[in-house]
């Protein structure tokens, strides 16, 4: 259960990165609320994950999944540029996910 609770911070985690875009500078209401709800719905998943896992690999598997569902979501949604070297660096994070979740 730890994990499905660390894996949804991660998303909600993409949420609120993404979502910092759309804030204008926090200068709109409605994507800086739902921005700042995303933010505290990821850190409760990622605390509630902690208290069965390893804090420095759910931290590490956190920040993982945010950083690769982010840059995913910058290039669908915002065009961010897509290169070979981005897509060999997510790769790299991806296989950092998998052995950390290998390991405990």
């Amino acid at each position: 259960m730890a994990w499905c609770l660390l894996f949804l911070a991660g998303l909600f985690e993409c949420g609120w990165a993404i979502g910092l875009k759309y804030t204008d500078g926090f200068t709109r209401p409605m994507p800086t609320v739902l921005t700042v709800i995303s933010m505290v719905i990821s850190i409760v998943l990622l605390g509630l994950a902690v208290k069965t896992l390893p804090i420095g690999t759910a931290y590490a598997v956190w920040t993982g999944i945010g950083t690769v569902g982010t840059v995913l979501l910058g290039i669908w949604l915002l065009g961010d540029p897509v290169t070979v070297a981005r897509l060999g660096c997510i790769a790299l994070i991806i296989a950092g996910i998998v052995g950390l979740k290998l390991t405990v």
